[in-house]
């Protein structure tokens, strides 16, 4: 008996279909010599630091840095059943193989192999490595199965991305949050990310546009001069133009070309969503995920741009699916070559709808996946298509001793931009003329422009910020750069939106991404190891080489805790950086010992200022003992005048109630209450 373990319920429901395992059990199904169950995504985590310490629960310095000697897994209540139902399945005696069809990839590999550790399991591993879930996909699979040993460099790989993030998670954002009396959520991909953002936006606030002048001649058609500094210049060259008559210099016209782009990767995929439709990158994935579970598009998870050559004879059929989705005719000439690459195609090859998806009924498709599997199908269509063609023409004319060049441009054969996503820019075109020739000037005028500032980031723009960033420093033949992965990215963005660091604003068409001032304040405090994009880049490129055998797991471990270690023992509190993360919360008077705010907790009412200690807390045993409570109003008034009336004490050797007026007395140390009767 085999028993195969999927990601989620319909991959393996999809898979057990194929294999004709149709009897229903729960949690399972079954025939055919094929046991068929599933995860539900990560059933099993890395557990809390409490799990290793119950003191752990407890933020502390003296703890940090928190660096466990081995790493221990929590099950989710809520997964606990499927858990212990699989750990029952993979010890069977009478299962002699397990195979692994969990989505192809390291976090795949992961879920898998973290389920199978926890069972105690040592039965042989097969590997199912598919894109695709067609039922073609899943019988050529199955034909094609690998050895589990062969990816335990990608297992070993995940486990460390796993280790590292949960490392910088649970030290970095310990440290900080209590440095600076804020919680502050860190993380080893999360804050370079950030760190892009308000790089970006410091690089807007600090531009200063400058500007700039250009004089435009209209002799038919408008030349101009290059950009000049000086109005006075430009103002003079204008005028000696005036009713003056130009000649031509130079006419010179060549033809161009612009290849077909690349298929869809998730990254250009999630850009052009995001630019296009005004998705963002989650939603694109999404619905990229929900249209593979679906067999209408391939595995979206891939940095892949190719297709293999042995998908070669199969491009056509492809095409014209594509074809109908988009609802076009199919192009009369396929170029599939210039979609094959094998050396280009990493684990998985590029996106590209499915031969059922042709066959589908688009409308019964939520809007989402519909628009995106469009998108994916004009992206096949471009590619296999010829190049763009254009001729260029640069007229370069003379007038009162100065030189001005016009551009035109002809469109020759469309090409592959017969299917662009956006409407092709207009094409201004130029009048023919000829070398010497005279030309009257109608016209001559100084137009003044500035230079303009950065552009805020899209999603569009920072997935390929991220796709980028680090790669200067790079070896040219490492396999991946950045920050994060295309599985990753997304995930990213949005738990940079969630944790308040991070928030979208609309302007005009498009949707900015903007750090908030709690974001730009931690940027400020964070040490350069724990924000540098080219770091994080060359972690990726680390846990790449881990995944091909050529670095050992444990060195890339000891590299970040050694790190973390270094932070814990040298980082220098920033002087005065406090006043960056405010509480937010309502100030109900000034701090007797610094003047600061102070304001109110569910356990008393204390300084903003984290490096002073004064606090009114609310489980006084003074106040206890009368039967009253330091109420907002009490406190407010002690902080402004140092004394308040209180009636109705109560009196603990009588029994009766009485009125009094507290006094309010701090010595810089500690606080205390006195009570005073009468005009004391």
């Amino acid at each position: 008996m085999r028993l195969i373990i999927a990601e989620k319920p319909s991959v393996a429901q999809s898979i057990a279909v194929v294999l004709d395992a149709k009897k229903r059990n729960d949690g399972y199904l079954e025939g055919n010599g094929y046991l068929v169950s599933w995860c539900f995504g990560h059933l099993a985590e890395l557990a809390d630091a409490a799990a290793y310490n119950a003191d752990y629960g407890k933020w502390t310095m003296k703890d940090l840095p928190i660096v466990p000697l081995s790493y221990r897994f929590t099950i989710r209540e809520d997964k606990r059943k499927q858990f212990e139902l699989l750990c029952g399945l993979l010890r069977r005696k009478d299962v002699s193989e397990v195979i692994n069809a969990c989505d192809a990839g390291r976090e795949g590999e992961l879920i898998f192999r973290t389920v199978y550790c926890l069972a105690g399991c040592s039965k042989p591993i097969l590997r199912l490595w598919i894109s695709s879930m067609e039922d073609d996909a899943i019988h050529a699979g199955f034909k094609q199965l690998k050895s589990g040993r062969d990816y335990d460099g990608l297992h070993q790989s995940a486990l460390c991305r796993a280790k590292a993030d949960w490392l910088v998670g649970i030290n970095a954002t310990r440290y900080f949050s209590l440095t600076y009396g804020y919680t502050l959520n860190i993380g080893r991909v999360m804050s370079p990310t950030l760190a892009l953002l308000v790089q970006r936006e410091a690089d807007i606030s600090a531009f200063v546009p400058e500007p700039f002048y250009t004089v435009q001649l209209d002799c038919g058609f408008i030349a101009a001069t290059d950009r000049m500094k000086d109005r006075k210049t430009a103002d003079s060259i204008a005028n000696a133009c005036k009713g003056k008559t130009a000649t031509v210099k130079l006419v010179e016209r060549k033809e161009k070309a612009e290849k077909a782009p690349a298929l869809y990767d998730l990254t250009a995929l999630q850009r052009d969503a995001n630019r296009v439709l005004g998705y963002t990158a989650q939603q694109t994935l999404d619905y990229l995920q929900a249209l593979y579970e679906k067999k209408l598009c391939t595995y979206p998870r891939t940095d892949s741009r190719f297709l293999t050559g042995d998908m070669e004879d199969s491009i056509s059929g492809l095409v014209s699916s594509a074809a109908a989705v988009c609802g076009v005719a199919s192009p009369t000439t396929i170029h599939a070559k210039q979609v094959c690459n094998n050396k280009k195609v990493t684990d998985h090859h590029a996106i590209v709808p499915t031969v059922s998806a042709g066959k589908t009924d688009l409308m019964s498709l939520p809007l989402g996946e519909r628009e995106v599997l469009k998108l994916a199908a004009k992206g096949l269509l471009r590619a296999i298509c010829a190049a763009h063609r254009y001729a260029e023409t640069v007229i370069t004319v003379e007038c009162a001793g100065h030189s001005f060049t016009a551009k035109g441009k002809t469109v020759l054969t469309p090409g592959w931009k017969s299917y662009e996503q956006e409407p092709t820019e207009a094409v201004s075109t130029l009048p023919d003329v000829v070398e010497h020739q005279s030309l009257s000037v109608s016209d001559a005028a100084v137009k003044t422009s500035k230079t303009t500032p950065p552009k805020h980031f899209t999603e569009d723009t920072l997935l390929s910020a991220m796709e980028s960033a680090g790669k200067e420093d790079m070896p040219d033949d490492a396999e991946r750069k950045g920050i994060g992965t295309p599985a990753t990215r997304s995930s990213i963005i949005e738990k940079l939106v969630s944790s308040g660091f991070v928030e979208r604003k609309k302007s005009k068409k498009a949707v900015n991404l903007l750090p908030t001032s709690i974001g730009t304040a931690l940027i400020t405090v964070l040490p350069e190891q724990l924000q540098s994009p080219q770091l994080t880049a060359e972690w990726e490129h680390r846990l790449k080489e881990i995944e091909r055998g050529e670095l050992d797991p444990d060195s890339f471990m000891d590299g970040i805790a050694t790190m973390l270690g270094e932070l814990v023992q040298t980082y220098k509190p920033i002087p005065g950086a406090g006043v960056l993360f405010p509480s937010g919360r309502e100030v109900i008077g000034k701090c007797p010992r610094c003047g600061s705010g102070v304001s109110e907790t569910p356990k008393g009412f204390f300084c903003e200022n984290r490096s002073c200690s004064f606090a009114l807390w609310k489980n006084s045993k003074f106040f206890a003992a009368k039967k009253k409570s330091l109420t907002k109003a009490l406190a407010a008034t002690l902080l402004k005048e140092s004394r308040a009336p209180l009636k109705g004490c109560y009196s603990e050797k009588t029994g009766k109630t009485y009125d009094a007026v507290i006094m309010l007395e701090d010595d810089g140390q500690r606080v205390s209450y006195k009570m005073v009767f009468g005009n004391g």
